[in-house]
């Protein structure tokens, strides 16, 4: 089994699942929460696929900050989600990301994890900016705005 490197972040938000889902499956809805919103004002977008449904799809192309990569939906259950991730730029990798939904009195515990495999480039990469620290701000971010995107 190769070995993986994982970064994960939770928050609670007070909604059902239900009303979380649509977010994260939906990956034009994206836009409304992502962390990496508003990296490039000019930022090229196409969408695939029926919305919210497995084999759904997002391609960005964008400035240095934005990169460039796609997400195809590969699972969704009423408290999952799974994405297959890849990045072309800055550098190329392939990741999976998902998240869990766990109902719990007055919300929802929303779980974003992204798993990736350790290859020669990752370790170069980490090498100057760890990705847990990186990716896990981004996360704490994201799973921030979501919240209030939600709750509002």
């Amino acid at each position: 089994m190769a070995a993986t490197s994982t970064v994960q972040r939770e928050a609670v938000i007070a909604a059902p699942a239900a009303a979380i889902l649509p977010y994260l499956a939906d990956l034009h809805r994206w836009e409304a929460w992502s962390p990496w919103e508003g990296r490039d004002p000019d930022l090229h977008r196409e969408y695939g696929g029926e919305p919210g449904a497995v084999g759904s799809t997002y391609a960005w192309r964008g400035n240095r900050k934005a990169g460039s990569g796609d997400m195809t939906v590969r699972r969704v259950t009423p408290h999952e989600v799974e994405i297959a991730l890849r990045f072309t730029a800055p550098f190329a990798s392939e990741n999976t990301t998902a998240f869990r939904l766990d109902e719990v009195p007055g919300g929802t515990t929303v779980v974003w994890t992204m798993t990736s495999p350790v290859t020669a480039m990752s370790r170069i990469v980490n090498l100057f900016m760890n990705m847990e620290r990186f990716v896990g701000g981004d996360f704490e971010k994201g799973l921030a705005t979501l919240r209030t995107v939600v709750e509002r």
